[in-house]
C-alpha cells in the first residue's frame, strides 16, 4: 500500500480549466494547446502570439484589451474563452516590505504567494505555490500542517506571478535590468515535483521569451527530494535547483522529514550530481534549517561538506522561524555563525539568510493559509447567526499597509 505521504494530490487538478459557461481559460494554456484552440475558431497560428503577448507582455485581464484583434474574432474569443485571475483574499505587507497574498481560486481553495525584495537591490523574488497544503509534514514547516486539498493548476502557478506584477503595476514586461519581480523561486506551499507537469507548464510559460520572459538562470525550484522527478526537471525545464537538505545524517533527516524514508540521501545526492546544467556559475542550492540540538553541531557541519563533496553547490542556512504549536527551537546566533564559519573553511558558500516577513507569517516554513482558520470562523459566525449573536472572531482581518 502506498504510504500516503507521498500522494501527490488528493484531487488532481485538470489540465485545462474551464468556467461555469464551459469557456476555456487562455492562461496556463501551453502556445501549442493555444494553437489547438484558435484552429477550432478557424484562425492561423500567428494569433497565438499576438494572444500571447497581450496576456503575458501588456497584462490584459480582458479580450477587449487586444485591440490589434478585430471586433468579430474578439466576440467570438469572448465565447470561447476568458482570463483567470486569482482573488485576491488578503494583502498584506510586512514591516521589511516583504508582500504576502492570500489568494482563493475558482472553487474558494486559497494558497500564499509572497514577494521577498533583495535588501541590497531595487529587485526580488516572488516565491509562488503549486499545491493547495502539502503531504510531506516535514517537523519545521508550518506550511506541513496544513492537509493536501488539491494539486493547483498550470493557470492557477502562473497568475500567482500575474497577481504580484499587478500589484506592483510591472507591466508592460520591462527589461531584464530594468525589474522589481526579477526572480521566481517554487518554494511556497506544496512540494512542486509532486504536482510535476502543471507546474513545468507553467515555468515554461514564465520563462517563454515572447511574454513574462524570465530567464531560467532567474527562476530556482525547490524540492524536498522528489528524485525520479528532479532527473525529469533537469531534462525538461533545466532552471535552477534548491534541495530542502536540513539534515546530515538519514536518522535525522527521516525524523524531521519522512520524504527520506523514500528517498534516502545517498539516491539524491546522486540526483543532485547527475543534474543537467550544475556547475560552478549555476550551483545547487542546499536549504539548511537551523535547529538547536538537532542538526547544528561541528560535527554536522563536517558531514555535509563530505556529503556534498563533487557537487557545484552552495548552502543557504536558514534560522528556524517560529509558529504556533511548533516545539522546536532556533539555534543560538553564535552556533550558527559557528556552523558557516566550519562550512566556510571546508570551502563551501554557506550565508545566513536573513528571516524576511516574519511578522506577517511570510518566512520561510511560515506559509500556511488563512482559510482554514476563516472557513472555522465563518462557520461560527453562521452558526450565531442563526440565534442572532455575531462572535468578534468573524470580523474580517484589516490587511497590512
Amino acid at each position: 500500500m502506498t504510504d500516503p505521504i507521498f500522494k501527490t494530490s488528493a484531487e488532481d487538478a485538470p489540465r485545462r480549466s474551464l468556467d461555469s459557461e464551459g469557456r476555456l481559460d487562455l492562461i496556463g494554456l501551453s502556445r501549442e494547446e493555444m494553437a489547438e484552440a484558435f484552429a477550432e475558431l478557424g484562425e492561423k497560428s500567428f494569433r497565438v502570439k499576438q494572444v500571447w503577448l497581450w496576456l503575458y507582455n501588456r497584462g490584459v485581464t480582458t479580450i477587449d484589451e487586444m485591440t490589434n484583434l478585430s471586433k468579430p474574432l474578439r466576440d467570438r474569443m469572448q465565447e470561447r474563452f476568458f482570463i483567470s485571475r486569482p482573488q485576491v483574499s488578503r494583502e498584506q505587507t510586512s514591516v521589511d516590505s516583504t508582500r504576502k497574498w492570500l489568494l482563493r481560486f475558482g472553487d474558494r481553495n486559497e494558497a500564499e504567494t509572497v514577494y521577498i525584495p533583495d535588501p541590497d537591490e531595487e529587485r526580488g523574488a516572488v516565491c509562488i505555490s503549486t499545491q493547495v497544503g502539502c503531504t510531506l509534514t516535514c517537523r519545521f514547516c508550518h506550511t506541513g500542517t496544513q492537509k493536501l486539498v488539491r494539486n493547483l493548476t498550470a493557470a492557477e502557478i502562473v497568475g500567482q506571478f500575474l497577481i504580484a506584477r499587478d500589484s506592483y503595476g510591472e507591466w508592460p514586461t520591462p527589461n531584464e535590468t530594468g525589474r522589481l519581480l526579477s526572480n521566481v523561486v517554487v518554494m511556497g506551499m506544496g512540494e512542486p515535483l509532486f504536482n510535476y507537469d502543471a507546474t513545468v507548464n507553467a515555468l515554461k510559460i514564465l520563462t517563454d521569451p515572447d511574454g513574462i520572459s524570465l530567464s531560467k538562470r532567474r527562476v530556482t525550484l525547490s524540492t524536498s527530494g522528489v528524485v525520479p522527478r528532479m532527473y525529469d526537471l533537469g531534462r525538461d525545464v533545466g532552471v535552477n535547483l534548491a534541495i530542502s537538505l536540513h539534515a546530515a545524517t538519514d536518522d535525522v533527516r527521516s525524523e524531521i522529514m519522512p520524504i527520506n524514508k523514500k528517498w534516502p540521501l545517498k539516491e539524491l545526492m546522486q540526483a543532485c550530481r547527475d543534474y543537467p546544467g550544475a556547475t560552478n556559475a549555476r550551483r545547487i542550492t542546499f536549504e539548511y534549517i537551523m535547529l538547536k540540538g538537532v542538526n547544528d553541531s561541528d560535527a554536522d557541519a563536517r558531514q555535509l561538506a563530505r556529503m556534498v563533496k563533487g557537487i557545484p553547490c552552495k548552502f543557504n542556512l536558514l534560522p528556524f522561524n517560529p509558529w504556533p504549536g511548533s516545539t522546536l527551537e532556533c539555534s543560538d546566533w553564535a552556533r550558527i555563525e559557528r556552523f558557516s564559519d566550519v562550512l566556510a573553511g571546508l570551502g563551501y558558500s554557506a550565508p545566513i539568510r536573513t528571516p524576511r516577513g516574519r511578522d506577517i507569517l511570510a518566512a520561510c516554513g511560515q506559509l500556511k493559509s488563512d482559510s482554514q482558520r476563516e472557513r472555522k470562523a465563518r462557520g461560527l459566525a453562521a452558526d450565531a447567526s442563526l440565534v442572532g449573536v455575531l462572535p468578534e472572531t468573524s470580523a474580517p482581518a484589516t490587511p497590512a499597509a
